[in-house]
């Protein structure tokens, strides 16, 4: 594939319209400078000077897909009647997000992690403590109700759909049964970001596990190539799949497809393994750049390419972080992706 191929598909990208269902949530980084400790207790007194709000969890999912699709994605999630459920959906809608089909439980608290960070003259800013505000308890059934409503009015309106598991809660055994009957009935494709309870996505088109989390699924460590291959049929099979990308760090990542009654195995090394800075939100770019692949017409192994150069890119950034279409064909011609 030359170059000019793989521009070609990059742009086809921008094509695809995708629905995020799942958990999403707020990162608040709250930031200052220290020089003394209190007198009223021995811990350290930050000096205030910088607040961020930053799209998490299946938020980031939904940003990715967002920033690469030009704003053709759309949200399914809960969040609470309270302050930041009101900074989540102004920064959705703010990143081109569409949240008409968020739903309000006055009974939760929107999912909020606060990272506190402080820093002074002789050192870099560190991390010093993180407060989750959070609801641990079942999704009601009301909320519930209202979100299977949401899925089926509005999967008509989207070329594919990711369902971002972060277990917080939002995505119940009937949510995942309803957005995967739903996209059967409409011939849509279904991709599940998942790291545990795979049984739960029994059906849908792919998923994206990484290599830890596909271990513990199957029960034995991937040490080879015949092993790799062993863990991506298991997978493939027990769940009833059509396609596992299974990422794999700075060993890349390995495609497992489903084509008449034979398993077609790809593996492709890690573009990236010098500038590695934070991994943080790559696997939310990973799905996104390869369901809208998928979603676009391109091939499971075109999608997986996409995926893996997105990643290269946005671990050289502390955080998540999130790319255009535009990053990704300067990429390519600055010939960087290896």
């Amino acid at each position: 594939m030359d170059n000019q191929e793989i521009l070609d598909k990059i742009e086809k990208l921008k094509t695809a319209k995708l629905l995020i269902i799942g958990d999403f949530a707020l990162d608040e980084m709250v930031y200052g400078s220290t020089q003394r400790i209190s007198r009223e207790a021995p811990v350290l007194i930050l000096e205030h000077y910088d607040t961020k709000k930053i799209l998490g969890a299946a938020s980031n999912a939904a940003h990715n897909v967002s920033r690469l699709n030009e704003g053709k994605a759309g949200a399914i999630g809960v969040y609470g009647d309270d302050y930041y459920g009101g900074k989540l959906l102004e920064l959705l809608e703010e990143k081109g997000i569409d949240t008409s089909l968020m739903i309000k439980d006055k009974t939760r608290k929107t999912t909020t992690k606060t990272r506190i960070s402080g820093s002074c003259n002789q050192s870099i800013t560190q991390q010093i403590v993180r407060i989750d505000r959070q609801t641990t308890t079942p999704l009601s059934s009301e909320t519930e109700e209202k979100a299977i409503k949401n899925i089926k009015k509005a999967i008509k309106d989207y070329d594919g759909i990711i369902l971002s598991d972060y277990h917080l809660g939002f995505l119940t055994q009937n949510i995942v049964n309803c957005a995967i009957t739903e996209a059967k009935k409409h011939n849509k494709i279904i991709v599940a970001d998942i790291q545990k309870d795979m049984e739960k996505y029994k059906g849908v088109t792919a998923i994206t596990p990484n290599q830890p989390d596909s271990e513990k699924q199957v029960g034995f460590f991937i040490k080879n190539e015949e092993d790799l291959a062993k863990a991506g049929n298991i997978l493939l099979n027990s769940l009833e799949l059509e396609k596992v990308l299974l990422t794999r760090g700075e060993n890349g990542m390995a495609l497992f497809e489903k084509e008449n009654n034979e398993i077609i195995f790809n593996q492709i090394p890690a573009f990236n393994k010098k500038e590695v800075f934070d991994v943080t939100g790559a696997g939310d770019t990973v799905v996104a750049t390869f369901t809208l692949g998928l979603c676009a017409g391109l091939s499971a192994k075109d999608a997986m390419y996409l995926g893996n150069l997105a990643a290269s890119i946005v671990i050289r950034y502390f955080g998540c972080h999130t790319i255009t279409t535009e990053d990704l064909k300067n990429e390519i011609l600055n010939n960087n992706r290896i």
